[in-house]
């Protein structure tokens, strides 16, 4: 699978900073993001090296977070559209 870059791709910023914001469901993701395909979203930002956690709430409702780690230096690292 081809993966944008994060510093390039405003749709894995976007996704990002809601992240960064706390868990969030694949519905909030696109909602607030305003993206699409979220799995294939959160597979492009592991491949970037952000570690994202995922679990089941309900039957078809998926939440992701943050790995801990990954959530503590969100604020040290100085990536260009990144500010909440």
């Amino acid at each position: 699978m081809h993966s944008a870059k994060l510093k390039t791709s405003k749709r894995l910023q976007r996704t990002l900073a809601v992240l960064r914001q706390g868990k969030a469901t694949t519905r909030q993701i696109i909602r607030k993001a305003h993206v699409c395909a979220v799995s294939s979203i959160i597979a492009e930002l592991r491949a970037n090296g952000i570690k994202i956690e995922c679990r089941c709430v309900e039957k078809g409702i998926f939440e992701y977070s943050l790995h801990r780690k990954d959530a503590e230096g969100a604020e040290k690292k100085n990536e260009p559209g990144l500010t909440g």
